[in-house]
């Protein structure tokens, strides 16, 4: 009877993990993203008849500006992780980490009734973010606003939060991009690196061998001396 032979680590288990560490920080960056680009309120503006009454669709973008640029920001720190190695892979997954912690603060700030008119009557005159009805998401269960007069055309605007919970995605999101961060900045050391075929090659120690006087150059000579700096075609 055979003794067994011990189990061996399996060899693509760091790459899975790497993987599904760099998967998880990029899908909370892009759940951020597309939470941000949701409507998360919107501003009913009531006009004296025969005028239409309005309906000014506010997105979380036009609320809080900087959480896109920070979940962008955390998709290229995590494209450093990838292509760095040991301490700049920790430092550059530190900075995931901070990035995360910063965007999920940013959408989970308090946004009041004026924050939203403000918002809606900044995007009225260009007509950005504003839409003809409520869209997706957008049904309400009782969370309205304080009516408030808002600048939308002189006309009072009634500010009501959207049902959907698009803030409590895009808090979702930025805290799995923290955890991205600190598992990677955990293990920055036993996660796998990119190849190294394209590494140029290491040159053993000690000075380089000169080439003897007389002797012409081939074309191995030519390349080490042009990458110590000399001119090949000079005399010898």
């Amino acid at each position: 009877m055979t003794a067994g032979r011990p189990a061996r680590p399996a060899r693509g288990q760091p790459r899975r993990e790497f993987a599904l560490l760099l998967l998880l920080g990029a899908a909370g960056a892009g759940l951020a993203l597309l939470a941000t680009r949701q409507g998360w309120a919107r501003v009913e503006t009531a006009a004296p008849r025969p005028l239409p009454a309005s309906v000014t669709t506010v997105t979380g973008q036009a609320l809080v500006p900087a959480a896109a640029a920070l979940a962008l920001a955390a998709l290229a720190g995590l494209a450093a992780v990838l292509a760095t190695r040991r301490t700049l892979r920790r430092v550059a997954a530190v900075l995931v980490a901070g990035l995360g912690a910063g965007l999920a603060l940013a959408v989970s700030a308090g946004i009041s009734a004026a924050d939203v008119l403000a918002a809606a009557s900044a995007a009225a005159p260009g007509g950005a973010g504003a839409a003809a009805g409520p869209g997706v998401g957008s049904t309400t269960a009782g969370s309205t606003g304080p009516a408030a007069a808002g600048p939308l055309s002189g006309f009072p605007g009634h500010v009501v939060f959207v049902s959907f919970p698009w803030r409590g995605v895009a808090v979702a999101g930025a805290l799995a991009v923290v955890a991205a961060g600190v598992l990677a900045a955990w293990r920055a050391e036993r996660l796998p690196v990119m190849s190294s075929r394209f590494d140029p090659p290491a040159r053993p120690a000690g000075p380089e061998p000169a080439v003897p006087a007389g002797r012409s150059r081939d074309s191995a000579a030519m390349w080490e001396s042009l990458s110590r700096g000399e001119d090949p075609t000079g005399p010898e």
